[in-house]
């Protein structure tokens, strides 16, 4: 928390707003600490029971419904869960999405749980948040996070539904839910895509100048990047990046990193490490046992998708990298900040550059409230349309003929993956100029942009309202 009221606190030097209002954004509203006992026979009585504890914090509510996932983790605890709170209130403000910020956790560990019992330790927490009104539509819209996915969000999603079982609206409870269940298509995808997307946006034409001064050239192409963590986020953005035109060079996991000067196979390397545990013994890579010596070695992009502090004032003098793109929370110290930054390094901040996830889980959460899927309604239409304006270019001209391949990408309607990916592409590339914008106009780098982009939208929200 320290570290986000760091930030805010030299953002708000930027602004002119009276300290009351910049105190009351910053302001945790709510939080709550449950604790409720679940029957696990773990020390051979049949009738044993263990307490879990269980948080869920309301940053702000500017803007409703608050919005934020929700992590099963042992270094789960209240202030993480304020501080990720807070983080998500500005997330949401810099990429225009209409939510004000949560954040939820439980304190276990998943991996020592057997499905049965996450299931009933899921339910029982959403029981507990329910009955306390920290999860409704249009109240608190939970999502995924560290050590949860799909399929907590469909048992939390049952568990709303059992409680209000006439609310039509129900689905909309929270999102990152299966595709099947309410779903969105895309949204797994969405946090790794969204950090491509504002990675290729820096390396762009327009910041040519910029990446003169570090030594690189325009574009994707080529580039060396390094990518810490191969969960959810980091295959994604991994995934993208080398199509892209990247060399993935190192990947690094929780027990170790491999290297390659030419580039990794990013589905190779994937596929080890769910079949084997482990990316040691992937052909043709470089073993590293320590992975946090990935994190220095020489590359162009450092991508750093696994948990916080992974970038500290002990290794930021070691570490490479001319642009980091943090795609988890709060990777970066702030002392570590500053010494990169002397060197010219460009840091992308995480509230702009993993905001891909919650962008995408507003998608779902408009889907869920309109009951339509994207696109059903307008794919057929597009389709006649255009095929109807080749068919009359070809009547009217001898020489417009178009091959099958050409009509076939024409005629194409957008599928609903089609759409969320266009939305979050817009989204990301926007509020990237937004926030570059801003950096140039207040001299300042890209995180406190980022925060007075937020400040400057959550204070306008407050002084509307009157309050």
């Amino acid at each position: 928390m320290d570290h986000i009221n760091h930030y805010f606190n030299r953002a708000a030097a930027h602004t002119l707003y009276p300290r009351g209002l910049l105190d009351t954004i910053r302001t945790c509203k709510s939080i709550i600490h449950v604790t409720f006992p679940i029957r696990l026979n773990k020390t051979g009585h049949p009738n044993d029971y263990v307490l879990i504890d269980g948080f869920r914090a309301q940053h702000s509510y500017h803007r409703l419904p608050v919005k934020g996932g929700i992590r099963f983790s042992e270094q789960v605890d209240e202030q993480e869960i304020r501080a990720l709170a807070a983080l998500m209130t500005y997330k949401c403000a810099v990429v225009d999405v209409p939510f004000g910020g949560a954040k939820g956790g439980v304190r276990i560990d998943p991996k020592k749980y057997t499905v049965e019992q996450l299931e009933e330790i899921t339910k029982a927490y959403a029981t507990q948040l329910i009955h306390k009104k920290f999860i409704a539509p249009g109240l608190d819209v939970p999502a995924p996070d560290v050590g949860t996915g799909p399929r907590e969000m469909g048992w939390i999603m049952q568990t709303y539904k059992s409680c209000y079982p006439s609310d039509i609206d129900a689905i909309a409870c929270i999102t990152g839910k299966p595709v099947t269940h309410g779903g969105i298509r895309g949204r797994s995808a969405a946090t790794g895509l969204g950090v491509f997307f504002v990675l290729r946006e820096s390396l762009s034409e327009k910041s040519a100048e910029d990446l003169a001064k570090l030594g690189l050239t325009p574009g994707l192409q080529g580039k060396r990047v390094v990518v810490q963590g191969l969960g959810n986020v980091g295959y994604h953005a991994a995934k993208f990046c080398q199509k892209g035109g990247a060399k993935i060079v190192a990947i690094a996991e929780y027990n170790g990193a491999i290297y390659d000067e030419n580039g990794l196979d990013v589905e190779a390397a994937v596929t080890q490490m769910k079949t084997k545990g482990s990316l040691q013994f992937l052909p043709g890579a470089t073993w590293i046992p320590d992975s946090k010596q990935a994190l220095e070695l020489p590359c162009d992009v450092l991508i750093p998708a696994a948990l916080e502090n992974a970038i500290t004032i002990h290794n930021a003098p070691r570490i490479q990298a001319k642009v980091i793109v943090e795609a988890a929370n709060g990777p970066t110290t702030p002392q570590a900040e500053e010494i990169l930054e002397s060197r010219g390094c460009i840091i992308i901040p995480d509230l702009l550059a993993n905001a891909g996830g919650v962008t995408v889980s507003y998608f779902e959460w408009l889907k869920n409230l309109s009951h339509i899927r994207f696109g059903r309604m307008t794919k057929r239409y597009e389709e006649s349309k255009w095929r109807a304006l080749i068919e009359s270019m070809e009547r009217k001209a001898a020489n417009a003929k178009f091959t099958d391949a050409e009509k076939k990408r024409i005629i194409y309607g957008a599928e609903e993956e089609d759409l969320v990916n266009s939305g979050l592409e817009e989204t990301m590339i926007t509020s990237y100029n937004d926030v570059l914008t801003t950096s140039k106009q207040n001299n300042c780098n890209l995180r406190t942009a980022a925060y007075v982009v937020a400040i400057n939208k959550i204070a306008n929200t407050y002084l509307d309202l009157g309050i």
